[in-house]
């Protein structure tokens, strides 16, 4: 009898500390039964809470370098826009000047004058890959752009009228039975307007889509603001903030 009492008591144990391995150590039987215990000390918080704030400390920094950087890369990517733009401006705009010129001298040449001034411009036109059409609204540059660069940022944004380059429309050149529009294309006789820009993008640095301008008469080291204006050969940021690598400012880009 004693000996399976004994066996009993013992299945009652085992039943008793895999019962008390189940729980949590907040629920384990007390003087009173089944008592929750005592939850966190004081200086558990106090530790807990320290190092929270010496974590938030250490990434506080990283999400300010980290979102620094990205305005960075946008802000090179709005110059790069801006500055492809202007001069696939200027190329195209060179063009037309060109053809202007050559349609000028073709009324008084000789038809073997002609024919040589019409490859040397054949040569030169199509020679550039990157321009296939010409700005034919030569009124938009003054005197003072000889050069012609873009006047403003907005005549890149509201665009310009230009007729496309055809080598057909190059044969054409300098023979007075042909219009100067009827020279340059034989499929659209009518100029359409061609934009560089959908929009004057937004300086990240600032949050305004307002930028330092810069023309081709200016020197280089001129500061914001202090630009002739005579076109727009370069652009830059107005943010005189330091960049990451700590080289020059944001307006030097």
């Amino acid at each position: 009898m004693k000996k399976a009492e004994g066996r009993r008591q013992k299945a009652r144990g085992r039943k008793q500390a895999a019962l008390n391995s189940l729980l949590p150590s907040r629920f384990l039987p007390t003087a009173r039964g089944l008592l929750p215990s005592v939850g966190f000390t004081l200086a558990e918080l106090v530790v807990t809470v320290a190092v929270l704030a010496i974590l938030t400390l250490g990434v506080i920094p990283l999400v300010q370098v980290s979102v620094k950087r990205q305005k960075e890369l946008e802000l090179r990517q709005a110059l790069r826009t801006m500055r492809e733009a202007i001069d696939q401006f200027h190329r195209e705009a060179l063009v037309g000047a060109t053809m202007q010129i050559a349609q000028q001298q073709g009324q008084t040449q000789t038809p073997q004058q002609q024919q040589q001034a019409q490859n040397q411009l054949a040569q030169n036109v199509l020679g550039d890959p990157r321009v296939r059409v010409f700005i034919t609204d030569q009124t938009i540059f003054t005197t003072d752009n000889p050069d012609r660069y873009p006047p403003d940022l907005d005549a890149l944004v509201k665009g310009v009228s230009v007729l496309p380059i055809t080598a057909g429309g190059l044969g054409r050149r300098g023979n007075q039975n042909f219009t100067a529009t009827q020279a340059a294309t034989e499929d659209s006789p009518i100029p359409k307007t061609k934009i560089y820009l959908r929009q004057i993008p937004i300086d990240p640095m600032t949050g305004k889509a307002e930028w330092c301008v810069t023309s081709s008469y200016d020197p280089a080291d001129t500061k914001c603001g202090d630009g002739s204006g005579e076109n727009v050969f370069n652009v830059h940021s107005k943010s005189d903030g330091e960049p990451l690598d700590k080289k020059g400012k944001y307006s030097d880009w």
